[in-house]
């Protein structure tokens, strides 16, 4: 028997956790964190970031098309040039 955890039993887990993810996304219509945070304090107990480390594994391998990972979002980063467009009244 080998060390560690079991890997069917990671697989399991991580095909559950994309099929709620999809429920709470797709059928209850969550915003994605509002998502991620019940998956992870209330269903799975474990880290937000890990949770779509494992979503976006899953939907690299293809196994569920409709699965979709969300991209990382980068902060624009504005100069006071760019600023000084918008100006108040």
């Amino acid at each position: 028997m080998g060390k560690g955890r079991d890997k069917e039993l990671i697989r399991l887990r991580d095909e559950a956790l994309c099929r709620r993810y999809y429920y709470w996304t797709e059928v209850q219509r969550l915003r994605f964190d509002d998502a991620l945070r019940i998956l992870s304090e209330r269903e799975f107990f474990i880290s937000e970031e890990r949770i779509m480390t494992i979503i976006r594994k899953k939907s690299r391998e293809g196994i569920d098309k409709s699965i979709k990972p969300l991209p990382k979002i980068k902060v624009p980063k504005l100069t006071a040039a760019q600023l000084e467009l918008f100006k108040t009244l």
